[in-house]
């Protein structure tokens, strides 16, 4: 989740105790906690408890309070700084996020999690050279570690050392065969340089889990982007939707590789499942309408054209479209 945020940061009210609803706010759940904190107002944790349901419910300055009044109950649980980090990360308020795992790096030198956390943080808000260092801590105490060698790997893939991104990858690996996410970045980076060995590391992350959507995702990819394959690449695709049928990008690109093999009928039908499971994704209704459009079907290529610019006013190709079918 927090590689798709954003670094800049908005500008909210700020969080203080006094507008944290105590009984008054929120779920049932959060009330409850609430009545609890109001008979127990020392109770770190029931703050904490609170604090989750807040983050999970997506009320961020209430979440931000309670942890902070958390941790000034009891600043000995990390947890509490790694959740309080990550809010003001969704909250789009990476400075702060960073600042509150920085504190947590200092107060929990040998805590190889927080370690982690903190050089993912800093790889977010591009400061490389922090994590590179932050991760060589780590290394001092535990050399082998898999989940070191991964961030090792995001790093300096990040910066563009694609060389040194592989030798860390296959570190991780070679530690932790199981690491799905490091065979998958390895894979991606070795297909990226055109070499064959691409395949094997994409079968790999499926061979240490076949029921990863992400590793199928990947080599589905790989498949009809650097091999074209797109049979081999459908089947995966068939069998992503399989595992999970509520995997939207599964529907999706399936689509996108019948319109490329000219079955327009089994293309529509997978962007028809495509916007049945993620019904606020322009491109999916987009795809939909070409589909459509192709199929002769003007009516709902309009009706679908129209959708597009609902979510996405700005959308050129949906603009040009509803023209053409109108």
């Amino acid at each position: 989740m927090l590689l798709l945020l954003s670094a800049c940061d908005r500008d909210p009210k700020p969080a203080t105790e006094a507008n944290v609803p105590t009984v008054a706010g929120g779920t049932p759940q959060i009330q409850d906690i609430s009545q609890k904190i109001a008979s127990d107002s020392t109770n770190a944790s029931l703050y904490a408890t609170r604090g989750a349901l807040w983050y999970e419910n997506e009320n961020f300055d209430e979440g931000i309070a309670d942890f902070e009044k958390a941790i000034r109950l009891d600043s000995t649980k990390a947890e509490y700084y790694h959740i309080l980090a990550d809010i003001y990360m969704d909250y789009y308020k990476s400075r702060q996020g960073l600042q509150v795992m920085e504190k947590a790096g200092l107060l929990f030198p040998d805590k190889t999690p927080t370690l982690l956390k903190l050089a993912e943080f800093q790889l977010i808000v591009k400061q490389h050279t922090p994590a590179l260092a932050t991760l060589q801590r780590i290394q001092q105490r535990e050399p082998l570690n898999p989940e070191m060698f991964f961030m090792f790997g995001n790093v300096f893939s990040d910066m563009g050392k694609t060389d040194q991104a592989i030798t860390a990858y296959q570190s991780a690996v070679e530690n932790d065969p199981k690491l799905v996410d490091a065979w998958i970045k390895l894979a991606d980076l070795l297909a990226e340089k055109g070499l064959p060995q691409a395949a094997k590391y994409y079968d790999n992350a499926i061979k240490a889990d076949s029921g990863s959507v992400e590793a199928l995702h990947a080599k589905a990819y790989y498949l009809s982007n650097k091999k074209n394959d797109l049979k081999g690449s459908v089947a995966l695709y068939k069998k992503i939707n399989t595992i999970n049928p509520q995997y939207y990008e599964g529907y999706y690109n399936l689509g996108l590789l019948y319109l490329d093999m000219d079955s327009v009928q089994q293309a529509y039908q997978s962007f028809d499942l495509t916007v049945k499971f993620a019904p606020e994704f322009p491109d999916g209704y987009f795809h939909r309408a070409i589909a459509a459009e192709m199929k002769g079907d003007k009516a709902q290529a309009k009706s679908d054209f129209e959708n597009v610019l609902r979510i996405s006013p700005d959308f050129e190709g949906a603009k040009a479209g509803l023209q053409r079918v109108k």
